[in-house]
């Protein structure tokens, strides 16, 4: 029997704002690398956002953690595999193809060859850049039942001590030390934990993760821009999903969204519940109508005369497009798989 998972409201705030995030950071991409190409201030502002949002994949993550792991019940292979693994699998497959065919074809040259060409090398690399996500998310479907039942029977002060060990791996990956658990998996499936001990629990130490995640805002603010021009270019050091900053930041949004969401006004509340519903389709689909913006022949960022106000407006854009044509999508029978 399916068991629908609960919904909670601050659940779908970290959706949208997830969804917003990840926009935004495609948003910005070209940009990144025009270090000593475009003037320092206007490299700056998109580095800088690009330092802010970086929690968005975490979020995602976290968010999985918190529903799925809440789940007690007896264990259907079945059932989880055709109404969990399945759900997420088939789209995958499905936006590859159709990535696929707009990669191959969005050359001069394009052909049939290109994208079967860019569907062999799928195993390896993604056919569009955010699919890298599922690479990495998919497995981790594999991971959730042996954790549930370890987060339900190890006891809250074991959990903590996982967690303070997954938290001293993630400054180990940040420092890049040498060690057999620094593999995605690993890194990713503590994010589960994560999401579900704080969607389950008030932490004693909510007030210090807050003030974790505003220093380490700070220092991917003022780390990014030192860093790159120490290194004379864009530096990622402070842009990792799996370093201890980046856990910081995310496990602060995630808290205060849990604690102050529910005092949003009541319309606001109807319009982000809506949104949220469609978060994964606006993230499979938001990069197509991204291609004409990145293509930086267009000058579409010069529209907006700085970076500071070109990128917010066109993440706002995006976003709005793409859950109108998310919604068209799901509105019919045909498609609606394709945005579940």
């Amino acid at each position: 029997m399916s068991q629908p998972l609960r919904h909670v409201f601050y659940i779908d705030v970290l959706r949208c704002l997830a969804a917003l995030a990840v926009v935004a950071i495609h948003v910005l991409g070209p940009l990144r690398e025009l270090y000593n190409i475009i003037p320092l201030h206007q490299w700056l502002a998109a580095v800088e956002i690009n330092a802010l949002t970086r929690w968005a994949v975490p979020i995602f993550i976290m968010i999985s953690g918190a529903l799925l792991l809440q789940e007690q019940r007896p264990f259907h292979l079945h059932h989880y595999l055709t109404r969990r693994v399945v759900k997420v699998v088939i789209p995958f497959l499905a936006w590859s193809v159709i990535y696929a065919l707009i990669g191959g074809y969005s050359e001069q040259n394009g052909s049939l060859a290109n994208v079967i060409t860019i569907i062999q090398n799928a195993n390896n690399k993604p056919t569009w850049y955010h699919l890298w996500f599922f690479y990495d998310f998919i497995p981790l479907y594999f991971v959730i039942p042996f954790l549930i039942p370890l987060v339900h029977k190890a006891g809250h002060e074991r959990i903590k001590l996982l967690l303070v060990g997954w938290l001293l791996l993630t400054l180990i990956n940040w420092l890049n030390i040498e060690t057999p658990l620094r593999i995605n998996i690993v890194l990713y499936s503590g994010y589960l934990i994560f999401g579900w001990y704080l969607a389950e629990h008030t932490p004693t130490l909510k007030r210090w993760l807050v003030w974790g995640g505003l220093l380490a805002i700070i220092a991917n603010l003022l780390g990014s821009w030192y860093w790159s021009v120490l290194k004379d270019g864009y530096s990622s050091f402070f842009m990792g999903y799996k370093t201890l900053n980046t856990v910081l930041i995310a496990g602060m949004i995630f808290i205060l969204c849990k604690q102050y969401s529910e005092r949003l006004p009541s319309t606001l509340k109807a319009v982000i519940a809506h949104a949220a519903r469609y978060s994964l389709g606006i993230y499979l689909l938001h990069p197509i109508i991204l291609i004409p913006i990145r293509d930086l022949n267009n000058g579409v960022y010069d529209w907006f005369g700085h970076n500071l106000l070109a990128i917010p407006v066109l993440t706002l854009v995006v976003f709005v497009v793409s859950y109108g044509a998310t919604r068209l999508l799901s509105a019919w029978s045909i498609t609606r798989w394709l945005v579940p």
